[in-house]
């Protein structure tokens, strides 16, 4: 087994640094947030996330996981970081990354794999990492190895995830392929499937392009029968009987999470003018949070008492980002709305958060933004006399 560090514990890279932790490397998290680095050091996990409790405490005393606020010397690093968009020019920040990369500069000494797993832009493997390294160590041109294994996991789900699903490994030459399939391997039970590191950058955004356009269709489909005074869950219900059709349904009130919302837009920006669908779909989508607010304005104005139930950007999970609950809620509040927010899943957000029946109880409107299960078995007959905008079927 390797010592690997692994820069960036969130919601990727601290289950990576854990499952790493339990296959047996000595393996060291680095965070710029020192209450993440405490909490880890502590052996709890600093968000929620099925099973991960339990594997950190785990990991924990065992010995073999801790956390520091920069890197150390090992022989394999992970570099788990964002890679938002920037939502006025599109264009993907890079700047962690980045950030990253010159990190390791200081430590690396020739010999190591240096993995990316964040979903990037193409070439950001070579431009991004191998490049920023070199050009502060330029005597390390050719003595270090690079791959791009993009994570392949959903919050919710993510531990079953990594270990269970196939892995892309894309090394910018065959001998770091070969030293990402072995790190992999020894704790991934699905395929370890090899390309360039161009290709498993492009093959992680097509996943997500993909879901996107998917999800636009059923968006649109659902504002369509909206206007046409059609049961849009029945119509899908009915038509999903045809056996070569799947349509989804919005367990959200739009398309957040920090991939589907967000890479789209590293193809449409790398081939201008070629990606009308995709960039049909991301406009789509973005405009689903603007219909929910246009339903809760149709059945009450300014000053109404408004139940937001959920925030998070799919159900059952505590992640925020690019969430369309949060950007409902904000302009509610922005417009005047008196906004009562319910989240299960956190214990608190920038207006105080309130139970599920209280809210209900107060509101003069009732919307639902995230589909969580805790949600399904409210008792109906607190919505009486309510107006109720059902953003995801709840209460069909």
């Amino acid at each position: 087994m390797s010592k690997v560090c692994v820069v960036g514990l969130g919601y990727m890279g601290l289950p990576m640094a854990a499952i790493l932790a339990r296959a047996g490397h000595d393996v060291v998290g680095v965070d710029i947030n020192p209450k993440v680095v405490e909490r880890v050091n502590q052996g709890v996990c600093p968000f929620s996330e099925p099973g991960m409790p339990e594997l950190i405490a785990e990991a924990h005393k065992s010995g073999r996981l801790k956390a520091v606020a920069v890197p150390e010397a090992a022989e394999i690093y992970v570099l788990s970081l964002p890679t938002p968009v920037d939502h006025t020019t599109h264009e993907a920040d890079m700047s962690y990354v980045v950030a990253g990369a010159r990190s390791l500069a200081p430590v690396l000494q020739g010999g190591e794999l240096v993995v990316l797993e964040s979903t990037s832009p193409i070439g950001a493997t070579r431009r991004d990492v191998k490049d920023v390294i070199e050009k502060l160590r330029p005597e390390l041109a050719g003595k270090v190895e690079y791959v791009f294994c993009p994570e392949r996991a959903i919050p919710g789900n993510t531990l079953k995830e990594m270990v269970e699903n196939d892995r892309l490994v894309g090394g910018l030459t065959p001998e770091a392929t070969a030293r990402g399939k072995a790190l992999y391997a020894s704790f991934c039970k699905g395929a370890l499937l090899e390309a360039s590191a161009e290709e498993a950058e492009m093959v992680k955004l097509v996943e997500n392009a993909s879901r996107d356009v998917q999800l636009a269709f059923c968006n649109e489909l659902h504002m369509v029968c909206d206007r046409l005074g059609l049961d849009f869950f029945k119509v899908v219900d009915l038509a999903n009987h045809h056996p070569r059709v799947n349509i989804f349904k919005p367990n959200s009130a739009g398309v957040g999470g920090h991939c589907i919302a967000v890479d789209p837009w590293f193809i449409i920006n790398a081939v201008a003018g070629y990606a009308p669908l995709m960039r049909a779909a991301r406009g789509v989508n973005d405009a689903k949070p603007g219909w929910v607010l246009e339903k809760v304005q149709a059945v009450a104005k300014p000053g109404a008492v408004v139940a937001c139930l959920g925030l998070a950007y799919k159900p059952d999970v505590d992640d925020l980002r690019e969430s369309p609950g949060v950007e409902v809620a904000r302009e509610l509040v922005k417009q005047g709305y008196d906004v009562r927010v319910v989240e299960p899943h956190l214990d608190e957000w920038e207006i105080p958060l309130v139970g599920l029946e209280a809210a209900v109880g107060a509101a003069d409107v009732v919307v639902t933004l995230t589909g969580h299960s805790a949600f399904k078995g409210l008792d109906r007959s607190l919505l009486k006399g309510k107006a109720v905008v059902d953003a995801v079927g709840l209460w069909r």
